[in-house]
Parts: C-alpha cells; sequence; structure tokens
C-alpha cells in the first residue's frame, strides 16, 4: 500500500484531479496526528490499548452513520498516532443528504464562504456538503473539541492539516484494505508511522 509521504505528495495534488468525492463508493482514508505525535494510546503485546483521547477518536468515528444516514463504516482502527478507515458513502435524495450534512448540532457550517466575488457573489470555500472531504473535516473538527475539553490539550493541534484516501475500486482492494486496518497494531514495529523506523534526512 502507498502511504501518505509529504516529501513527495503535494497538499493540492493529494485528491485525485476531477473525481466527484460526494458521489457514491467506497473510500479508505488515514488520519496522522500533528507532528505524528503519540496521543491516542499504545501498543502493547501487538494489540492497540486507547487512553482517554483515542477513545475520543473512536467514539467519534461510530457516531458517523448515526448522523449521516448516507455514511456507513467498515473496518477502522486508532494507533497511536494516526487513524486508519474504511468508509461508504450510499446515494440518498439529494436535498435530504445536503441537509443532514449542513445541519449537525454544534458543528460549524461545512461550507464557508470567502468575501464577495467581482460580480458580488460569495465564492464558495471548503469541500463540498456531503463528501469524503466534508465528512473528514467534520470528524476531525469533533474530535479536535472534544479533546480540547482537556486542561491539558487546550488548543494543541490534534491533527495534520489533510488526510490521505484511497478510492477502493473492488472487493479484492476492499478486502486488502479491511485485512491491513486489521493486522496494524500487530505489525506496528514495520510500521513506518512508528518513529522507531523513521529514516534520516538525507
Amino acid at each position: 500500500m502507498v502511504k501518505f509521504d509529504p516529501q513527495k505528495h503535494h497538499r493540492r495534488s493529494i485528491r485525485l484531479k476531477g473525481y466527484d468525492y460526494s458521489q457514491e463508493g467506497a473510500y479508505y482514508v488515514t488520519i496522522v496526528t500533528w507532528q505524528r505525535v503519540f496521543l491516542f494510546g499504545e501498543v502493547v503485546k501487538k494489540e492497540m490499548r486507547l487512553n482517554k483521547v483515542g477513545k475520543i477518536v473512536e467514539w467519534e468515528w461510530l457516531e458517523l452513520p448515526k448522523r449521516l444516514s448516507y455514511v456507513e463504516l467498515g473496518e477502522y482502527v486508532v494507533m497511536p498516532n494516526h487513524f486508519h478507515g474504511i468508509l461508504f458513502i450510499h446515494e440518498t435524495v439529494g436535498a435530504t443528504r445536503q441537509g443532514q450534512a449542513m445541519s449537525l448540532s454544534g458543528i460549524e457550517p461545512l461550507q464557508t464562504v470567502a468575501p464577495e466575488g467581482i460580480d458580488g457573489s460569495p465564492l464558495p470555500r471548503g469541500p463540498k456538503p456531503a463528501s469524503l472531504g466534508a465528512i473528514i473535516a467534520q470528524f476531525k473538527s469533533r474530535v479536535t473539541k472534544r479533546i480540547w475539553k482537556f486542561p491539558e490539550f487546550k488548543e494543541t493541534p490534534i491533527w495534520q492539516r489533510n488526510y490521505y484516501e484511497h478510492i477502493i475500486r473492488n472487493e479484492t482492494d476492499l478486502q486488502n484494505k479491511t485485512d491491513y486496518i486489521e493486522a496494524n497494531p500487530s505489525l506496528w514495529d514495520e510500521d513506518d508511522e512508528n518513529p522507531v523506523n523513521a529514516k534520516p534526512a538525507t
């Protein structure tokens, strides 16, 4: 599996150009903590042990389909400094789906607006409502706000700015990603996100 490498993948090129990430499909996502800091727990005897912060990440992920009826979850794992998950987006009635995305209590609007354009019309910014980007942005935001309630984490950066995604093309691809996620804790000693395996700068 190709992992996101900030040295190779410029932030603007991570998303597949021209692809509609709000359309029905299956997606594999990886989200990494700010500067790969261990925030969510530790791996002990090849099993992940979540701390109170890691449990927030897990809880918010499991809440997604409860709040968004067009979302279904596959395998996932919270690791010490990153998260892997499989997410399915299903087609629903467009107005209902967008309404759900825009009206979550306690969450900032998915689409903010910049100052007016030349013709006086607002310039949209941020991910398309009900898209993968919007879903992940909400997830990250909700996790951050809950973690910030702990005094020791107040206003501390939690996530890297972006996330890595892979469009799952078929059943074989889905099984491969599922197997990888399930094996992640047992393979932590060889994981690229484990600082022990960090390659020295050249």
